[in-house]
């Protein structure tokens, strides 16, 4: 099994060194926090369509970012922003829960397990009607939101303003590493990723300290992908990935 495993008002404050570029609601820029890089995308759930992806139309996964980008130009849509989404089995399979279109493909995984997903606590990204949120998983399990799209993963990264106690300062377990943060009111979703191999501590901290993000969730280490061609980031992908994350817009 390959199981790898905001505060209401964020403020953005771009300094000289910083790059930045808007597509629509959804505005990617990179910087440095705490000696290292970071890539980041902010996505207003308000105005956005933001959901997650994992089959194609033949059944298959879809795997690959350019693969998804191209199905939806076919429809005079586009991909305006992708990340990997979550954990997954050999066979891309989610390692735990997954919706997408209102359907429940996986159920919720709460239980403690060797490996990052099982690092409890985990957590669930949950994308409604104009809105989206980063639930921890047992929370989620008791308020059962209607949830229109979700992926499981795990470890949280920031559960209400405090870090993960597990995660050490100075770790040398240090990956390239992708997550999702989402303000208190929903309205704001930010998808980041290390531009350099991070442990949790420092990732988990760019989320709160420079962020300002009370609930964020980690996705992925190593296999952690951005597709941001506002930024003219296309992350070549090894293999096929599982779950995927994403902004779809009509096509220019």
């Amino acid at each position: 099994m390959r199981a790898r495993l905001f505060a209401a008002g964020i403020a953005i404050a771009l300094i000289a060194s910083w790059t930045g570029s808007q597509a629509g609601a959804v505005e990617c820029e990179s910087g440095a926090f705490g000696g290292n890089g970071y890539t980041w995308c902010t996505v207003d759930a308000r105005r956005e369509e933001l959901r997650t992806f994992l089959h194609n139309p033949q059944g298959g996964v879809w795997g690959q970012f350019p693969q998804l980008d191209a199905s939806l130009g076919a429809h005079g849509k586009s991909l305006l922003f992708a990340m990997n989404a979550g954990m997954y089995h050999e066979d891309r399979a989610p390692v735990g829960l997954y919706i997408e279109d209102g359907e429940t493909q996986r159920e919720a995984v709460s239980s403690a397990s060797p490996g990052n997903f099982g690092l409890l606590p985990n957590g669930i990204l949950c994308i409604r009607a104009k809105r989206a949120d980063v639930i921890e998983t047992r929370r989620y399990l008791a308020d059962r939101p209607a949830c229109t799209y979700a992926t499981q993963s795990g470890p949280m990264l920031v559960i209400d303003g405090a870090l993960h106690p597990r995660f050490i300062d100075g770790s040398d377990s240090r990956y390239l590493r992708n997550g999702v943060g989402t303000s208190d009111d929903g309205k704001t979703a930010i998808f980041a990723i290390s531009d350099n191999a991070v442990n949790f501590h420092e990732f988990a901290s760019f989320f709160r300290d420079r962020l300002g993000i009370g609930q964020a969730l980690f996705l992925d280490g190593n296999v952690s992908r951005l597709y941001a061609p506002a930024l003219g980031r296309r992350d070549l992908v090894g293999r096929s990935m599982g779950p995927i994350v994403g902004v779809v817009g009509k096509r220019d």
